[in-house]
């Protein structure tokens, strides 16, 4: 064989076997892409069916009587909308207003008799006519700071009642919106009011130089005070709204004897502008269920619902596998 022909073969040679090579690359390839792919943690696909509740996001507020009495008024009915304070039922207050008119009277008595006290300022040998002036100037001052304030929380309590009294109004078709808006208006700028001049008694009464109160200002002080705690037992005979909801259920009737204690709550409130189901699940399934996870009921399916929260609540110790868990 000459030396040409034989560099041709080799040349040959090696051209098969690259080919060959290729060819098996190439096969390769192809049967690794069509071997089957482990299947991610991601695609793995886990459904159970657990019962539950749909209820408002607030959740079921059950609201029942501070103190014992008996109702008087029923204000609101099933699927009535209310406001943050909005009064719903009213218990009798005859005995609490008796003991109103009583404070209110022995604060007016104490009020007289400060004003009328004449007793001329104190005066020592180092102290000039001038310094004893200023003192009184000071006390009348603190004592028109201490006036005006419990006039700002007499002006509190009398727009609070007027607007209960639009709202009663509004719900019986005697009022309109814009007489509710206005009377919670005159509400908010009568605490307003209370604030400014507490914070002016505050003021007066840091400054060392102020005298202190004496018999007749403590004997005005004690007064207000058994005021403001007959007022505030006023206050707990009406039942109001503690969120801006809607009334789901009213259990209450007037003339019955409602309290603390009560077997059923007054009313069950809730807000319903947006819903949560809550679901009792088995625990071996509660570590499958990740926040981000689509989850619906079948009468209420969303495309858009999602696991939003997680509890761990053991629901029986009868049952010590049970727990709870929410989703909105």
């Amino acid at each position: 064989m000459t030396p040409s022909k034989s560099k041709s073969a080799a040349l040959g040679a090696v051209a098969l076997v690259f080919a060959l090579a290729a060819l098996a690359a190439r096969t390769g390839a192809q049967d690794a892409g069509r071997a089957p792919r482990p299947e991610a943690a991601d695609d793995k696909r886990w459904q159970t069916v657990a019962p539950g509740r749909v209820e408002p996001s607030s959740g079921a507020i059950k609201i029942a009587a501070p103190v014992m009495d008996v109702i008087a008024q029923v204000l609101v009915k099933v699927n009535d909308k209310v406001f943050a304070g909005e009064p719903l039922i009213r218990l009798t207050d005859n005995e609490a207003r008796a003991r109103l008119a009583a404070a209110e009277a022995q604060v007016a008595f104490r009020l007289r008799a400060r004003n009328d006290e004449t007793a001329p300022p104190r005066r020592t040998a180092r102290r000039r006519a001038k310094d004893a002036v200023a003192d009184a100037d000071k006390a009348a001052a603190r004592r028109r700071a201490e006036d005006a304030v419990a006039n700002a929380d007499n002006a509190i309590v009398e727009a609070q009642a007027a607007l209960d009294k639009a709202a009663v109004d509004r719900r019986a078709g005697r009022a309109s919106d814009v007489d509710r808006e206005a009377a919670r208006t005159a509400l908010s700028q009568a605490q307003e009011r209370l604030k400014q001049q507490k914070a002016e008694l505050r003021r007066i009464e840091a400054d060392a130089s102020t005298p202190r109160p004496n018999v007749a200002d403590g004997q005005v002080n004690v007064a207000r005070a058994e005021l403001a705690a007959a007022a505030a037992a006023i206050g707990k005979l009406t039942i109001r709204a503690p969120i801006a909801g809607t009334v789901l259920q009213v259990n209450a009737k007037p003339g019955e004897l409602a309290g603390p204690s009560s077997a059923q709550p007054l009313l069950v409130i809730g807000d319903v502008s947006a819903l949560r189901v809550r679901v009792e699940l088995e625990e071996r399934d509660f570590g499958e269920i990740k926040i981000g996870q689509p989850g619906a009921p079948p009468r209420f399916a969303d495309a858009n619902s999602r696991v939003r929260s997680l509890s761990s609540r053991r629901l029986s110790s009868k049952d010590a596998s049970t727990r709870g868990g929410n989703a909105t």
